[in-house]
């Protein structure tokens, strides 16, 4: 008897089938409605800074990535509410909280090493000349080979 693996199904179905990433998912696309229909109420300026968190219990969660549009936002609430408000979907809102919540900083990537000079490297050798630990020796050692010829040097 031999098992047979499932023939291979496209992401998009197994979204809509899986009982949680059908949750998953339905929530995402209402989140979705939810985000075109605020970015048609606010200023063109202030879409990319401002994205729909959650809608539940008559509270918009709305995060925005700007502490200064953050503060426009606020002095806006009133008018964004009751634009809100005319619209089905977001019928019963009775507020709309902003947390500002900038984008995370792209984390360091480390570029080329510094070069090591000749005269830098000289005096690295030197100093291992007068260490006593091998281990520490044998490192600034590896460490002064690491030097790059200055130009003309050959």
């Amino acid at each position: 008897m031999s098992l047979r693996p499932p023939p291979a199904r496209a992401p998009a179905a197994l979204l809509r089938e899986a009982k949680p990433l059908k949750a998953l998912f339905s929530e995402a696309k209402r989140l979705d409605r939810l985000q075109r229909l605020l970015e048609s109420q606010l200023q063109p300026a202030a879409r990319e800074y401002c994205r729909v968190a959650s809608w539940r219990e008559g509270t918009l969660l709305l995060i925005v990535t700007d502490g200064h549009w953050a503060t426009r936002l606020r002095y806006q609430e009133r008018r964004l509410q009751r634009q809100l408000q005319a619209m089905e979907a977001f019928a019963g809102l009775n507020r709309i909280l902003f947390r500002v919540q900038p984008p995370e900083a792209p984390r360091h990537r480390p570029g080329p090493a510094p070069e090591l000079s000749v005269q830098a490297a000289d005096n690295i050798h030197e100093t291992a000349r007068g260490i006593r630990d091998p281990r520490l020796k044998a490192a600034l050692e590896r460490l002064a080979a690491h030097a790059r010829p200055a130009e003309g040097d050959d």
